[in-house]
């Protein structure tokens, strides 16, 4: 098997009430599959600090602007999607956004929707990524 491709990933844990803010994946989702629903974040760009990834991500994908973020947890995972094996680390914030209505903002990327979903329905009814479940683990 060919070495695995490496992506660091910064993601957002926000919650209101019994409520988890998530993105749903596109069909250009690299990693996870498409249709799950996911938390908001992405790739950290090189030499980029983790926080600003957050930030840049959260507000590409949520059009919210992040308020305040805290490191909670770090997680590995290999995937293999589309023929190529990738190794993830996720970097996990528990976070805050001002307030407002969430809306796709980056046209084109890895999140065709977002909405702010039920914590108790999370993984029964609703498909949700391998990062939201551990996620569901750390709150």
């Amino acid at each position: 098997m060919e070495q695995p491709r490496i992506r660091v990933s910064a993601y957002a844990m926000i919650t209101a009430g019994d409520r988890l803010l998530l993105t749903r994946l596109s069909e250009s989702s690299p990693i996870f599959e498409p249709g799950e629903w996911h938390l908001p974040g992405g790739g950290i760009d090189p030499g980029e600090q983790p926080e600003d990834a957050l930030a840049r991500e959260v507000r590409e994908e949520t059009g919210l602007d992040l308020t305040s973020a805290r490191l909670v947890g770090v997680r590995s995972y290999a995937v293999v999607r589309l023929g190529v094996f990738w190794h993830l680390i996720g970097v996990f914030y528990t976070a805050e956004v001002a307030s407002g209505s969430p809306e796709v903002i980056e046209v084109d990327g890895t999140t065709d929707a977002v909405a702010w979903l039920p914590i108790p329905d999370l993984g029964g009814r609703v498909k949700i990524s391998p990062a939201v479940t551990d996620a569901l683990r750390m709150l």
